[in-house]
């Protein structure tokens, strides 16, 4: 059996619960609602115009329209005050380039943006980046630091535009799935070298330690393509970080792919 990481997190997060509760398998099954501090209340102007939609897609089409003039996502905002004095062009951060870094690899520069959010946001720490993450002295975890502080990744506000996605998924799951308190989720994996066991219940049954932020899908099927050993997790909505078929024209969006907030999960372990 792999060794376990000892350490879930940092004492401190933005969600208002101990780390240790929220990446407990306790946590996943009482399906507690999760909120960002203070994401809502400083973008009330868009949570108050997605009150008004009726729909999941004129929710998403006034979520994109909001990012692109807040953030000047729009290629026309980009051309006017991306160039520098040289005249080489600005590269500006967006959460969709992210989303199509994760896509392409989870372990790239992006993966490591991204699991540096969780980081900060909900305390947990990462378990696997390229290799498993066990000493904050390691070279593994000196080269995670580096590649999630990155300073091409790091400006406008990027972990502020992740908890806006964060926030709106969450909106939208509990104004158009009011009654989903959980989700059926699957990920295929090879061994458990990147998902070290904490404890066997049974022989199919075990509770995993999942990487601070982590793939799933919502298709057996497509969860097979992945790996010899199908993981089957019930995943509380509150831990959904982004689901791709929110937003239009997302990447893998025809393979059913959810980002869940990661801890220990309580997995049935079949071989496929």
């Amino acid at each position: 059996m792999p060794e376990v990481v000892a350490r879930k997190g940092h004492s401190t997060n933005l969600v208002g619960l101990p780390t240790a509760l929220l990446a407990s398998d306790g946590f996943n099954r009482a399906g507690l609602p999760l909120r960002l501090a203070g994401v809502r209340e400083t973008n009330h102007g868009l949570f108050d115009m997605l009150a008004k939609a009726e729909t999941v897609e004129q929710a998403a089409g006034m979520f994109t329209d909001y990012m692109a003039v807040v953030f000047g996502l729009h290629p026309e905002q980009r051309a006017r005050t991306g160039r520098l004095g040289d005249g080489r062009r600005r590269y500006r951060s967006s959460y969709s380039r992210l989303l199509r870094g994760w896509a392409y690899d989870s372990n790239g520069f992006e993966g490591a943006v991204m699991k540096g959010w969780v980081e900060s946001r909900f305390g947990l720490f990462p378990t696997f980046h390229k290799e498993r993450l066990l000493r904050f002295s390691s070279p593994a975890w000196i080269r995670y630091v580096e590649e999630k502080m990155g300073s091409r990744f790091h400006n406008n506000a990027i972990f502020g535009q992740l908890d806006l996605l964060y926030e709106f998924t969450q909106w939208c799951l509990t104004r158009f799935q009011p009654c989903l308190k959980a989700m059926c989720l699957f990920r295929g994996v090879n061994d458990f070298d990147e998902h070290p066991v904490v404890e066997t219940l049974d022989k199919r049954t075990v509770v995993v330690r999942l990487n601070n932020l982590v793939s799933f899908t919502s298709q057996r099927d497509i969860a097979g393509w992945f790996g010899s050993y199908i993981l089957e997790a019930e995943v509380p909505t509150c831990k959904i970080a982004f689901f791709n078929a929110l937003l239009p024209q997302t990447p893998l969006a025809g393979e059913g792919e959810v980002l869940v907030i990661g801890g220990d999960y309580r997995v049935r372990a079949t071989y496929d």
